[in-house]
């Protein structure tokens, strides 16, 4: 009987344990190179998502915030991630359910940017978080005309980016607008609504997805709402799309160095 092996079952890569270490360094520069963001962007803002999921899929813990599955690696490539970032994108919904304030660069990693870190707020309503309103650090409010006038009562004029009719978002309006202020790094972090809108919009380029070895059962939701926002629908390509990896980190431990298990993939989206 042949042994040999069909021509159409892939090859596999032990990616764990990795020969090639990534201590803890002062200025985060071997992880800052890793993900250094892709220049050649094919539209006028690279847009890089960041999520992390715990081990059954979920997006947040019993509390309904992130903060419940994440762990220290997690953290440490978040920090290099808004490091490298021009502006956060964030659903509204989110920016409430996470404490979302005015934001800084993480503190030692400041070297990596030289500007301020803006942060971008997606509301269909043009509501603000109350924590965002009347600060001294306005978020962009990216809202349709709608909520624009609401919008406006809680950040000054020229942070609101009108950028869709009635409820409807325009999103890729919306990185245009920000693109134009010379904000064309996005990492947007959520939530799964956002997420979802812009992979069906297309408008991903990479994809962070940290998994941590929690279970939380059943309840949450995954990283990637089930459904798109009205207005959200009108995808440019079909989905499934297909990834390459472009890194796999793994974490063996947890903070307190007991055993842990974390992976931090970095997902390149291809133009299809």
């Amino acid at each position: 009987m042949s042994t040999a092996t069909p021509p159409s079952v892939p090859h596999l890569d032990l990616l764990v344990p990795q020969v090639r270490h990534v201590p803890p360094e002062p200025g985060e520069a071997t992880l800052a190179a890793l993900y250094a963001h892709d220049e050649s962007a094919r539209g006028p803002a690279t847009v890089r998502a960041n999520m992390v999921a715990s081990l059954d899929g979920a997006a947040w813990g019993p509390d309904e915030r992130s903060g419940t599955i994440n762990d220290a690696a997690d953290g440490r490539v978040f920090r290099v991630l808004r490091a490298l970032a021009d502006v956060v994108l964030v659903g509204a919904g989110t920016a409430r359910a996470e404490g979302y304030t005015p934001l800084d660069r993480p503190r030692g990693l400041e070297h990596l940017h030289g500007a301020p870190l803006e942060l971008a707020v997606v509301t269909r309503s043009g509501r603000v978080p109350e924590r965002l309103s009347g600060t001294d650090r306005p978020p962009f409010v990216l809202t349709g005309s709608d909520g624009a006038a609401r919008a406006r009562a809680g950040v000054p004029p020229e942070r609101v980016l009108e950028v869709g009719s009635g409820t409807d978002l325009d999103l890729a309006a919306g990185l245009r607008a920000l693109s134009d202020r010379g904000l064309t790094r996005v990492l947007a972090e959520g939530g799964p609504t956002l997420l979802a809108q812009l992979l069906a919009a297309d408008l991903v380029d990479e994809l962070c997805v940290t998994t941590t070895p929690r279970v939380v059962g059943p309840g949450p939701g995954r990283i990637v709402a089930g459904a798109p926002a009205p207005g959200a629908g009108r995808a440019r390509v079909a989905l499934p799309r297909h990834a390459r990896l472009a890194h796999l980190l793994h974490a063996p431990q947890d903070e307190d160095g007991s055993p842990a298990g974390t992976t931090l993939a970095r997902w390149l989206l291809p133009i299809v």
